[in-house]
């Protein structure tokens, strides 16, 4: 994972950010690593649910986000099983298979 940190910003209801800094005080750390760590974890897990994954693999198809994100959401194995599937939903590819 990169080391790399960009900076952000947002508004969130006053009770969850409450809640974040309660469990901060618990584990002796601070506020950005209980986000950081509750986002970390979020995404983990949405990106193994199968719904979403189809989501994904649609805004990818549709050029909405680059194989690298894509890359980054579904790990690299399963990038490039959709990135092979984009390929053959292409136009031009299928009529290359038919002139074989």
């Amino acid at each position: 994972m990169s080391s790399e940190k960009k900076r952000v910003q947002f508004r969130a209801p006053h009770r969850l950010v409450d809640r974040a800094d309660a469990l901060a005080t618990v584990f002796g750390s601070d506020r950005t690593d209980v986000l950081v760590t509750a986002l970390r974890e979020y995404l983990q897990e949405a990106t193994h649910d199968d719904e979403l994954k189809q989501e994904i693999a649609a805004a990818y198809y549709d050029d909405e986000i680059t194989f690298d994100q894509l890359s980054d959401l579904v790990g690299r194995e399963e990038a490039a099983n959709f990135r092979v599937l984009k390929r053959q939903l292409e136009d031009g590819y299928t009529d290359e298979l038919a002139d074989l």
